[in-house]
């Protein structure tokens, strides 16, 4: 994208994310790369107010609350040749006309994957004492467990399933590493050699919840694998065993998921379901075996300057006719979350 003027940008996403994605320093570092109007915040390509910005934009730097990107809003950015994500996965942003109009991809999704790991590698250190349970517990008696209550807790020797090899599940995998685990990895995109360069011992998804302690899902959310946990593949989960949901709430049957926790059978840690949120009569609200948090294991508060930080890059990059370092293809979003 080099040429003798600097390349023309807009910001479309919901201008709530606008000042934590680029604080003060970081706009002016995008200002001096880009013609931008910081005031400008896009959320209806049809909106006139907006016309003639993206009528002129050679870049779109897009975000959480950014409009589809069908045919229908392509045509309000005929000089369109760049799409900078300050976000995570550009799946529900990206549609059809974008990749077939030859679009150059750029997404942050590398840089939100890091505290999705955190978050994590934090609740599989707390399952693995049952902390959850345990606090309910202390809470309720006001006394500690006797040790025969603690005899199977503990995180020396756990086996934890790691269900997809996606950037969060890669960084994960990179973070369980320091630890006396031993981890199962599921991935059809992946060999035996690269699951153990990753740290991991290559099972099928079957085999990985038959024999993990901790399952962790981190797929994408692809019509193959909608529903991949089901009722037969819930029941294959020992007892008393966890599952971990920070990538997408329908990659589990909840009704059958609800059933298990219900029965007392599983423990469960979900940072997404399916719907989100749930219904206000949802029993996961209430049990004590459920540790249910709002969609909060990707980047919020301060963590999102690191996403701005990423785009801003990825535009000098373009603008000294460099390749994006974080481009992401059609064909990747078979296999990334």
């Amino acid at each position: 994208m080099p040429s003798a003027q600097p390349p023309r940008a807009v910001f479309a996403m919901d201008p709530v994310h606008l000042p934590l994605l680029f604080p003060a320093p970081l706009l002016a570092r995008l200002r001096q790369t880009a013609e931008i109007d910081p005031a400008l915040v896009v959320r209806d390509f049809a909106d006139p107010a907006a016309a003639s910005a993206l009528a002129a934009a050679d870049v779109l730097i897009t975000g959480w609350g950014c409009p589809h990107l069908d045919g229908d809003a392509l045509g309000a950015v005929p000089r369109l040749r760049a799409v900078l994500h300050a976000a995570g996965s550009v799946r529900p942003l990206a549609g059809e006309a974008l990749w077939e109009r030859g679009v150059t991809v750029s997404s942050a999704v590398a840089a939100n994957a890091v505290p999705v790991a955190e978050y994590t590698l934090a609740m599989i250190l707390l399952a693995g004492k049952d902390a959850f349970t345990h606090r309910e517990r202390y809470r309720r008696t006001h006394s500690g467990p006797a040790p025969a209550e603690t005899a199977a807790l503990g995180n020396a020797g756990r086996r934890i399933g790691v269900v997809g090899a996606s950037r969060v599940g890669r960084r994960l995998l990179e973070l369980l590493r320091p630890h006396d685990f031993e981890v199962l990895l599921h991935d059809p995109y992946v060999d035996a050699a690269e699951a153990a360069e990753l740290g991991a011992r290559l099972s099928s998804l079957e085999d990985l919840l038959r024999h993990s302690d901790i399952v962790s899902l981190h797929a994408p959310d692809i019509p193959e694998t909608h529903h991949m946990l089901d009722r037969a593949r819930l029941a294959l989960v020992r007892d008393g065993g966890v599952l971990i949901n920070t990538a997408r709430g329908a990659l589990v049957d909840h009704a059958a998921l609800t059933d298990e926790l219900v029965s007392g059978r599983l423990h469960a840690v979900l940072d997404v379901t399916d719907p989100e949120p749930l219904p206000a009569d949802s029993p996961l609200y209430r049990l004590p075996n459920v540790f249910l948090t709002p969609h909060i294991a990707g980047s919020l508060g301060n963590e999102l300057e690191r996403l701005g930080r990423v785009v801003v890059e990825e535009l000098e990059r373009l603008a000294s006719g460099l390749p994006p370092a974080h481009e992401v293809r059609h064909a990747d979003l078979a296999r990334v979350a």
